[in-house]
């Protein structure tokens, strides 16, 4: 017989048969990490630095070469002659060859760090020599009285703004206009003129401190990429686990539509035959149609009895807490004393009771008024919780039933026991499904664990809270509190003499 593989969803959180979205998360975590990891293990943001750069300079692409325009216009106007005019068409194709390469890089989907970074210091160290030719320039026939002065006010407008865009680039002011100002404070000696001079260490001085400017400036970059950095790590993790999360959902609505069909279709499967169990077994029991030979046989067919009522009542539980949980219990309210409930509860219990020697005392407040609430599922928690402590409470204790106002005008019913208790950390498995305290389970009956389950459930259909204290060795109180909204009031009475003058008035 071949292997027969499950369709069922496997035991993983990621349904590994929908390909696609699982396809779609794995392509989004990875190019993620992509995005982290294409500076190719150089953690300074390599890539990223020398897009920012290409991008400023495309950005800025007219600012310094118009700077240099305004400066051979200012230069021909000056008197200065056809030299400044070559300056400026050298240092303009410079500043265009940069540009070209700023573009190539930002079109380009593959970048090589090294080479790139490489290239664009050649490509400044061009416009530095640029700058070196204005630097060297003189103007012995030029009308211009102060001419090193505006050189100097020139190199710095330039150092400022090339401080400004290229601050990506690491190394690209000093490569531009290390060459310049060096160039410059030669001229400036050899005149050693006070104001060149002067000139000259300001020059001097504003090239470190451009490079700072520029450096802090290349820090906040980096800063802002790492930012975008944990903020794309943190969107893929969240598309990730929203992924995860909606497979997850999805699974569990396939699982609750399975176990409502199944209960659905095996409610009638399993009672009908346990009906027939039952009912077999008790003629068979009680003799009904001749006595039996064996009593062996009597006394298993009041086994198989208990054992049939046993578990058509963990099958009705079940059922009672998925329709629960399903939102499909549907409550028929009506006006209902919760005092006559609890007593006959009470009283249901009671032959249970005195076959362990268990004494239930009870406490009720007089004249309550009627709760809006569903007889039956009121019953069914009186029941649960009555059950409950009866079971757990050793032979000989005692069982206190209480009835009563809440602080808030509500109306609760509590139950406490002297059993062994339950510890602290297990009260959230004993309220849970299926669940039962360790102590419990040793010293008393077994039984299924859905009676509290049950009853939070039909309390908080109510609005109701219900609440479980314990102490080792102490006993066990549980106390289910409906609340204000369930409480009916008295209706006034109506007056007497109104009503008798009614009809002289109609008349």
């Amino acid at each position: 017989m071949p292997l027969q593989r499950s369709t069922t969803a496997d035991k993983f959180i990621v349904d590994r048969r929908k390909r696609h979205r699982n396809s779609d998360v794995a392509r989004a975590v990875r190019k993620t990490r992509d995005r982290l990891s294409q500076q190719a293990g150089n953690p300074d943001f390599d890539r990223e630095l020398l897009k920012l750069h290409a991008l400023s300079m495309t950005g800025g692409v007219i600012v310094i070469p118009l700077l240099v325009l305004a400066t051979a216009a200012a230069g021909l106007f000056a008197g200065i002659g056809k030299e400044i005019g070559v300056w400026a068409l050298f240092t303009f194709i410079c500043y265009t060859i940069v540009a070209f390469m700023a573009r190539r890089v930002t079109q380009a989907s593959e970048l090589n760090p090294l080479e790139t970074h490489r290239d664009f210091l050649i490509g400044h160290f061009l416009c530095g020599l640029g700058w070196a030719w204005f630097a060297w320039l003189g103007c012995e026939t030029c009308q211009m009285d102060q001419f090193q002065v505006a050189k100097a006010v020139v190199l710095l407008l330039a150092m400022s703004a090339t401080a400004i865009l290229a601050s990506s680039l690491r190394g690209a002011l000093l490569a531009t206009f290390a060459l310049p100002v060096a160039i410059y404070a030669y001229a400036s000696a050899k005149l050693w003129m006070p104001v060149e001079v002067i000139m000259a260490g300001l020059l001097i001085a504003s090239l470190p401190f451009f490079a700072y400017v520029a450096r802090q400036l290349n820090r906040s970059s980096l800063m802002l990429l790492s930012f975008r950095s944990e903020k794309d790590a943190l969107i893929a993790e969240l598309e990730t686990a929203k992924s995860m999360s909606d497979e997850a959902r999805r699974r569990a609505e396939d699982a609750n539509l399975a176990k409502s069909r199944f209960l659905a279709s095996m409610s009638h499967e399993l009672r009908t035959p346990l009906n027939a169990i039952l009912g077999f077994s008790e003629v068979m029991a009680n003799e009904v149609l001749g006595p039996m030979s064996n009593p062996t046989y009597r006394d298993y067919a009041r086994d198989v009895h208990d054992s049939g009522q046993h578990l058509l009542d963990l099958i009705n539980e079940i059922l009672d807490l998925s329709r629960i949980e399903a939102g499909r219990y549907q409550l028929n309210e009506e006006p209902m004393m919760l005092l006559s409930v609890v007593e006959d509860c009470c009283h249901m219990m009671e032959l249970k009771a005195r076959n362990k020697d268990i004494r239930i005392v009870q406490d009720f407040e007089n004249a309550l008024p009627r709760l809006f609430a569903d007889e039956r599922a009121v019953r069914q928690i009186a029941l649960n919780l009555l059950s409950n402590a009866i079971k757990f409470t050793a032979t000989g204790g005692e069982i206190r039933v209480r009835v009563g106002w809440t602080a808030g005008g509500g109306q609760y019913l509590s139950v406490k026991d002297n059993g062994p208790g339950i510890p602290e950390d297990e009260i959230p498995i004993v309220l849970s499904a299926f669940g039962q305290g360790s102590i419990a389970i040793k010293s008393a009956e077994q039984g299924t664990g859905l009676g509290l389950p049950i009853v939070q459930g039909l309390l908080a259909m109510h609005g109701g809270e219900f609440q479980l204290h314990s102490r080792l060795r102490e006993g066990t109180e549980a106390i289910a509190i409906f609340p204000l909204s369930r409480v009916m009031e008295e209706l006034p009475a109506l007056p007497t003499k109104a009503v008798a003058f009614a009809p002289a008035l109609n008349a």
